[in-house]
This record gives C-alpha cells, sequence and structure tokens, in this order.
C-alpha cells in the first residue's frame, strides 16, 4: 500500500517538473522575441550615450529635419556591439556621441528627393547599411561631454574626411585613431570617406527596413 507521503512527494516532483517546463518556455519565448534582429531603442539599454540626432534638426548638410523625433533605434546585435565598444571608451576616459542610427527607408526616399546625389545619400533603390539598422554615425566626447577634435564637422565631404587624409594635426589623427581601432575591435568596419560612419560586420546582409517609430 502507497503511504501518503509517497503521494505527497509524486505531487512535489510533477510541480517541480512544470515549473521547470513553464521556465523552459518562457525563456524561449523571449529569444524569439528578442532576436538579434529585432529594432529596439538604444536608451533602454544603456544611459551612457550621448545623442546630437542631426536629422531630427536642420543642422545638417540637408538643411532640413528628416526625423521627427531624435531617437536611436537599431537592430539589437547592433545595440551589442556599441554598448561594448562604449565600455572600452569609459575606460579610456570617454563616451560614444551619435549622430545618426537606423534609417527607414522612407526617410532615405525624403533625403533622396533633397538631395540626388549617390556621392552624398545612397539611392533608396538599393538602400544603405543604415536602412538595415546596422549602421551608426558617431564621434567621441570626453566624461565632461566635449566633443573631441577630429578634424572636420560630421557630414562634410570633402577630402578630409577620410581616415586616408595624413595632413591632419597628430591630436586630430591619434582622436581618428582612437575611434576606429575600438570600434573595429568590437565588431565593426570603418567607411573610407567618412571618419565618424561606421558599419557593423554582422548586419551588412539584414533586409532594408522600413520600419518606424512612435515619438512620445
Amino acid at each position: 500500500m502507497i503511504s501518503k507521503d509517497s503521494y505527497l512527494l509524486a505531487f512535489v516532483f510533477l510541480a517541480i517538473c512544470c515549473i521547470s517546463n513553464a521556465q523552459v518556455n518562457i525563456t524561449a519565448n523571449q529569444n524569439i522575441i528578442l532576436s538579434d534582429t529585432t529594432f529596439v531603442n538604444l536608451k533602454d539599454y544603456s544611459t551612457d550615450f550621448i545623442y546630437d540626432m542631426k536629422y531630427a534638426t536642420e543642422d545638417n548638410f540637408l538643411k532640413a529635419k528628416v526625423y521627427d523625433c531624435a531617437e536611436c533605434l537599431i537592430r539589437l546585435k547592433t545595440v551589442n556591439a556599441l554598448i561594448k565598444a562604449n565600455k572600452e571608451f569609459i575606460k579610456k576616459g570617454y563616451r560614444i556621441k551619435l549622430f545618426d542610427c537606423y534609417r527607414p527607408l522612407y526617410i532615405q526616399k525624403k533625403m533622396w528627393i533633397i538631395v540626388s546625389n549617390p556621392k552624398y545619400v545612397a539611392d533608396p533603390k538599393k538602400g544603405s547599411i543604415h536602412n538595415r539598422g546596422g549602421a551608426v554615425d558617431i564621434s567621441l566626447v570626453d566624461l565632461e561631454g566635449k566633443s573631441l577634435n577630429m578634424g572636420t564637422d560630421f557630414d562634410f565631404f570633402g577630402v578630409e574626411a577620410s581616415h586616408n587624409y595624413l595632413k591632419l594635426t597628430k591630436e586630430i589623427l591619434a582622436n581618428r585613431k582612437l575611434l576606429k581601432k575600438v570600434m573595429i575591435e568590437n565588431g565593426f568596419i570603418s567607411f573610407d570617406s567618412e571618419w565618424w560612419h561606421y558599419n557593423l560586420k554582422m548586419a551588412l546582409k539584414d533586409p532594408v527596413s522600413n520600419a518606424k517609430w512612435d515619438c512620445d
């Protein structure tokens, strides 16, 4: 004859198994929801960045505001790599300042209408890495918020903005070298003609997206 204690132990065992299975299912669901290609808002994952989202203002080469609000939406894998890079910069006494992140395709079309020149704006028929959620335009500031001298402004399209242009002061060359070194070490590749532009290697083949975000 089976005792009451045996029934009780069996019940407890089954309950533990059910809880364990439920926890596995929850974890699996979270992984599905937050896949590395999910678009997320960077500020929800870190407060250590500085924002100067140029295309949410008229302070850009277009001389036009094309974003409704200054948000940095980007794919989760890009966020993770960006946070790792920023932690390295913080150890050295700096932080990343962001000028642009993910750019929906409809914004790319707006920009193309204003400046229909592939030298300055990617043709929306092809799309850019910004449209894929894998590109960021960035610079560095010190821990007091002072921008490091990079030799040119963001979105300056002269030869002086190129990584290959060396007729600059030692300070400027050192600042660009630091930015490039840490970004490359954390999975990004540079863009030769623009010292501020970095693409995540893992995002180069992601599809062009037109995902939009709501402004608060």
